[in-house]
């Protein structure tokens, strides 16, 4: 059985759209070092909209 890791224990970012921090999530897996916001809605926003 594999090991639990706690949510705090896990990797943060600060989302580039709306400023707040992020946790990793196991989609983001393969390609964290590209994730950029925390949703799909801060990747659609138009730019220079908070």
């Amino acid at each position: 059985m594999p090991k639990m890791v706690r949510k705090g224990d896990l990797p943060t970012k600060i989302c580039a759209r709306c400023e707040r921090p992020f946790a990793w999530r196991k989609k983001w897996e393969r390609d964290w070092e590209s994730v950029l916001y925390c949703s799909d809605r801060c990747r659609s926003a138009k730019p220079g909209k908070k």
